[in-house]
């Protein structure tokens, strides 16, 4: 249920905009324990969707690194190299 949910902090290019919303809406559904909201429910769920959205990009604007910035191809690179050894039959 949260793939989505990565690491967006220092890489180049930076997080985008629909990153940061893919994530925020996975960690809601993953807290609130469903994927699509009640009637009911749909208002709050999208506005903690909205808020989390916005903290998280304040927060992201907000930290510093040393480190150089990571490469997104890499990082994928590496990612494949691990899911292939760890689902190889």
């Amino acid at each position: 249920m949260c793939r989505n949910i990565r690491t967006l902090h220092n890489f180049d290019p930076p997080a985008s905009e629909d990153e940061v919303q893919a994530s925020a809406l996975q960690y809601v559904r993953k807290i609130s324990g469903s994927t699509k909201p009640s009637q009911a429910n749909a208002e709050a769920f999208q506005e903690a969707v909205e808020e989390i959205a916005a903290t998280t990009r304040t927060l992201l604007d907000r930290l510093v690194s040393a480190a150089p910035p990571k490469d997104r191809e890499v990082e994928a690179a590496k990612a494949r190299a691990r899911s292939e050894k760890r689902y190889a039959a």
